[in-house]
C-alpha cells in the first residue's frame, strides 16, 4: 500500500475508498472515462524533484525565458536587509483579512486569533534566543538596539554603552539618536584586524563602574562568528553591566543561542524570517531579556500574555500595560507606540513551517553555498575571499586591492554582466582598502556563484560586457 502524501490529505488509502464508493465507481480510472485511450498519457509524468519550493519557482521562470524581471539577476546584496525565500504559505497567511488588517489589539474579546498569533510569534523568538521574555516586536534591529541601550541604562542606572567597532554605521546613528537625549555617551571598541573580533583587552581597558552595557553582534555585521561571546559576556558582568547581543535569528538554527552564553537582553532583526526585502523595509525589531522583574518592567512594547477567560477557558491578552505609552504616558518605559505585529505574524509563520530541524537545515545550506563562494572567489587572482581570519555564516568581505580595481570599478562592471554584487564597504571601513560585503543564502544557486565568478575573472581580465 502506498504511504500517504503529508500535505495531501485523499492520499490516503482510506480515504480514497470512501470517495469511490461516494461516488459510485469502482475504480479512480473510472473519471477519466470520456478522455478517448489514445490520447492518453500511459506513462508516470517526467517531472524533475521532488525540490525545493523555492527551486520550482526558479525552474517555472526558466521556463518562461521571454519573460524577464528583476528576479533574474541574482543579488549578493545583504548588510541588514537578507534575501532569503519566503514560502508561499506564508504569504497566504498574511493576506488573510484577520491578519492583514487587524491594529493593536485593546479589546482581546474580540482579537484573540491575532493576540495567539503574536504570543506564539513571542515564545518561538525566546526559544530560539534562549530568553525567557520577548515582546511583540520593535521597527527594526536599530530601534531594538537603541531601546536595549536605554533599557539597560535605566536598569543600571549607568550612562555608558559599548558597542564594537564593526557594526553597521546606519545602525550605530540610530543608537546614538536613541541615547543623546538620555545623556547617555556610546564608545566603540576596536578589532583584532587579522581577524575581526573584538579586541579584548581594549574592551578590559573601557570597563568601568559607568557602564551601563557590552553590545557584540554575532554573527557580526560584516559576517564573521565572534568566537568570544562567552569572553565579553563575563567582562560586562565582572564589572556589573548588562551583556546585549545582536543577532540574524536565523543563525540561531545552528549557533548556541545568546541565552545560552549569558546574554541579558537579545535583539536583533527579524526580516529573514518570512518577510521580504521589499526594497528595504518594513522591518522587524526583536527584543528579548531575562526573566527578572527589573527586566521585564523596563522592557519597551507590546508583551502578550497567556490567561484564562471567565469561565476558565485558555485566553490570550496584552499583559503589563502599566509600562506603556497609552496609560503611563510620558512616565512609560518607551515611547514606542505601536510595532511591526504584521511582520511578526509572518515570522510566527515561518518559524512554524520550519520547525528547528528545517530551520537547521536551511542554516546548513547558507553554509554550504557562502563557503563555495568563498572558495570560488578567492581563487581568482588578486582577490581575497573571505578577508577576515575567522568563521562565517552568510556573509562575508571580498577583497580587491591586489586586482588593480576598485571596488566600484568592479561594482559597476558586475551590474553590466548582469549581477548585483556587495555592498561597497570603502566609506564605511576605510582600512579594509577596495573592499564589498557579500550576502549568500539558500536562493543562490551553484550556477548564480559560478556566474558571479566568471563575471568577476572577465573583469580581471579586462573584459567589459
Amino acid at each position: 500500500m502506498a504511504p500517504a502524501h503529508p500535505y495531501i490529505p485523499n492520499s490516503a488509502e482510506g480515504s480514497k475508498r470512501k470517495l469511490v464508493e461516494f461516488l459510485g465507481i469502482s475504480d479512480p480510472d473510472e473519471l477519466y472515462s470520456d478522455i478517448p485511450e489514445g490520447v492518453r498519457l500511459d506513462r508516470p509524468l517526467e517531472v524533475p524533484g521532488p525540490l525545493p519550493e523555492q527551486e520550482i519557482l526558479r525552474h517555472v521562470r526558466g521556463k518562461l525565458s521571454d519573460v524577464k524581471t528583476a528576479l533574474d539577476m541574482p543579488v549578493f546584496l545583504g548588510a541588514g536587509c537578507w534575501p532569503h525565500y519566503v514560502p508561499a504559505v506564508v504569504d497566504f497567511i498574511l493576506s488573510r483579512t484577520e491578519f492583514y488588517t487587524s491594529y493593536t489589539p485593546y479589546q482581546p474579546e474580540v482579537s484573540q486569533g491575532m493576540l495567539q498569533a503574536l504570543w506564539e510569534y513571542q515564545s518561538m523568538i525566546c526559544e530560539l534566543t534562549g530568553m525567557d521574555v520577548a515582546n511583540c516586536s520593535m521597527y527594526d534591529w536599530a530601534s531594538a538596539l537603541g531601546e536595549a541601550a536605554r533599557m539597560a541604562a535605566r536598569i543600571t542606572g549607568r550612562k555608558r554603552i559599548l558597542v564594537p567597532r564593526i557594526i553597521h554605521p546606519e545602525r550605530l546613528e540610530v543608537l546614538k539618536a536613541y541615547t543623546e537625549p538620555a545623556a547617555m555617551t556610546v564608545e566603540q571598541v576596536p578589532y583584532e584586524p587579522e581577524t575581526g573580533q573584538m579586541d579584548l583587552e581594549a574592551l578590559k581597558d573601557k570597563m568601568g563602574p559607568d557602564v551601563a552595557a557590552v553590545y557584540v553582534e554575532n554573527p557580526s555585521y560584516l559576517g564573521f562568528i565572534e568566537t568570544q561571546v562567552k569572553a565579553i559576556g563575563e567582562v560586562a558582568h565582572d564589572q556589573g553591566a548588562l551583556f546585549v547581543v545582536g543577532v540574524d535569528p536565523i543563525s540561531l538554527g545552528i549557533l548556541e543561542a545568546p541565552g545560552n552564553y549569558g546574554a541579558d537582553i537579545v535583539v536583533g532583526e527579524g526580516q529573514p524570517l518570512g518577510n521580504h526585502m521589499n526594497f528595504g523595509g518594513p522591518l522587524l525589531g526583536i527584543l528579548a531579556c531575562r526573566a527578572e522583574r527589573r527586566f521585564i518592567w523596563q522592557m519597551p512594547g507590546r508583551i502578550i500574555g497567556l490567561t484564562v477567560d471567565s469561565k476558565g477557558r485558555k485566553a490570550f491578552c496584552m499583559a503589563l500595560q502599566a509600562r506603556e505609552q497609552h496609560i503611563r504616558r510620558e512616565k512609560a518605559s518607551s515611547n514606542i507606540c505601536t510595532n511591526e505585529a504584521l511582520c511578526a505574524v509572518a515570522a510566527a509563520a515561518y518559524l512554524a513551517l520550519l520547525g528547528p530541524r528545517g530551520l537547521r537545515e536551511l542554516c546548513e545550506t547558507i553554509i554550504y553555498r557562502s563557503h563555495y563562494a568563498m572558495k570560488r572567489l578567492n581563487e581568482l587572482p588578486g582577490v581575497k575571499a573571505p578577508l577576515f581570519k575567522a568563521p562565517h555564516f552568510k556573509e562575508f568581505v571580498v577583497n580587491y586591492d591586489g586586482t588593480g580595481l576598485t571596488a566600484k570599478e568592479v561594482h559597476e562592471g558586475l551590474l553590466e554582466a548582469g549581477i548585483h554584487g556587495g555592498k561597497l564597504l570603502t566609506g564605511e571601513f576605510p582600512e579594509l582598502g577596495q573592499s564589498a560585503l557579500y550576502c549568500v543564502t539558500e536562493l543562490h544557486m551553484r550556477e548564480d556563484i559560478d556566474r558571479l565568478v566568471e563575471a568577476l575573472g572577465a573583469l580581471l581580465g579586462g573584459d567589459r560586457p
